[in-house]
C-alpha cells in the first residue's frame, strides 16, 4: 500500500497480517505473519517481542530524531516565510512583483519535492531547500490575507492548523483512529476526487473568468474548505502511522528526514486550507 504523501510512496513498513503498509512496494505479508521490509538493517527490532533482530549500533530512527528534523524543517519554513513577509511588500504598488515571486518560490518548492519523492534515499539539502522556498509562498500569501482581510486571520489559520495536528495526534496516540487499508483506500479515493475538482475549477476560471464553478468561495467554499481540513487530518493519520512502522521495525536514522518532509507539507496543505476557509468565512 502506498502512502497518501508522495514522499512516503517508494518505501514501506508492513504491517502483521497485511492489515496495511505504507512506504512501499514490499510483497504483502500473509495472514498471521510477521514481514519486516528491515530485517536485513543491523538496527531492526522484532516487532512482536521488541527485542533486536540483529546487534543494534545506535543508527535506528527513533521519535527524537523525527521530531528534530520536523522541527528544522517547520522552523525554516516559518524562517523564510517571516522573511518574505517582511521583504516582498503587498501593498499595491508590489503586489504583482511579490506574487510574482510567490509564485515562482512555489513552483520551485514543488519540484524539489518531485525530485525528492522519486529519488531512494532522503537528501536534507532538498528537503530544506523545499522548506525554504515554500516558505516564501507561504509569508507572501499570508501577508496578502493579513493585509486585505484581517490581521487576525493568519493567527487563526496558525492555531487552527496547531489544533489540528493536536487532535489528530491524540486520538491517534488514544488508538480511536485505526489507520487500516480500508482507511488508506477512503482517504485516497477521497483525496483524488477532492483534487479533481480543484483542478476543474482552477481550469474553469482560468478560462471562464471569475470563481470558476464556485468550490472555492460562498457556501460551496465552506464546504470544500472543512472537507480539504479533513483530508489533511487524514494525511497526518497516515503520517502518524508510518512513523510508527518506522520506529517499530528499525528504519535506518536517516528517513527521519523523510518522516519530517511527509509532515511538513501536511502541515502545509493544512495551513492552506486553514488561511482558505477562515478567508471565506470573513466574506472576501
Amino acid at each position: 500500500m502506498r502512502s497518501s504523501n508522495p514522499v512516503f510512496s517508494r518505501r514501506g513498513f508492513s504491517r502483521d497480517n497485511g492489515a496495511y503498509a505504507g512506504f512501499g512496494t514490499q510483497q504483502q505479508p500473509q495472514a498471521g505473519t510477521t514481514t519486516n521490509p528491515y530485517a536485513t538493517n543491523p538496527y531492526a527490532t522484532d516487532p512482536a517481542t521488541g527485542m533486536p533482530q540483529a546487534p543494534v549500533r545506535g543508527n535506528a530512527m527513533t521519535i527524537d530524531d523525527v521530531v528534530s528534523r520536523t522541527a528544522m524543517t517547520l522552523g525554516t519554513v516559518v524562517l523564510t516565510a517571516v522573511i518574505s513577509w517582511i521583504a516582498l511588500p503587498v501593498d499595491p504598488a508590489n503586489i504583482n512583483k511579490s506574487y510574482g515571486i510567490a509564485i515562482g518560490a512555489a513552483l520551485i518548492a514543488f519540484v524539489f519535492a518531485m525530485i525528492q519523492s522519486f529519488k531512494s534515499k532522503p537528501v536534507p539539502a532538498l528537503i530544506l531547500a523545499y522548506a525554504a522556498f515554500e516558505g516564501v509562498f507561504l509569508g507572501v500569501i499570508s501577508s496578502a490575507v493579513s493585509t486585505y482581510i484581517g490581521p487576525g486571520t493568519v493567527v487563526q489559520a496558525v492555531t487552527g492548523t496547531m489544533c489540528v495536528f493536536a487532535g489528530v495526534l491524540i486520538a491517534y496516540k488514544m488508538r480511536w483512529i485505526n489507520v487500516t487499508r480500508r482507511f488508506y483506500g477512503f482517504v485516497m479515493a477521497a483525496a483524488m476526487g477532492f483534487m479533481l475538482l480543484m483542478v476543474v475549477n482552477l481550469l474553469f476560471s482560468l478560462f471562464g473568468g471569475g470563481d470558476g464553478l464556485g468550490f472555492r468561495s460562498g457556501g460551496l467554499g465552506i464546504i470544500f474548505g472543512i472537507v480539504g481540513i479533513l483530508l489533511g487530518a487524514c494525511f497526518l493519520a497516515l503520517d502518524f502511522k508510518q512513523v510508527e512502522d518506522g520506529v517499530t521495525y528499525g528504519a535506518p536514522r536517516e528517513e527521519s528526514w523523510l518522516a519530517a518532509f511527509g509532515l511538513t507539507m501536511t502541515l502545509v496543505w493544512i495551513y492552506m486550507e486553514m488561511l482558505r476557509l477562515i478567508s471565506i468565512l470573513k466574506g472576501d
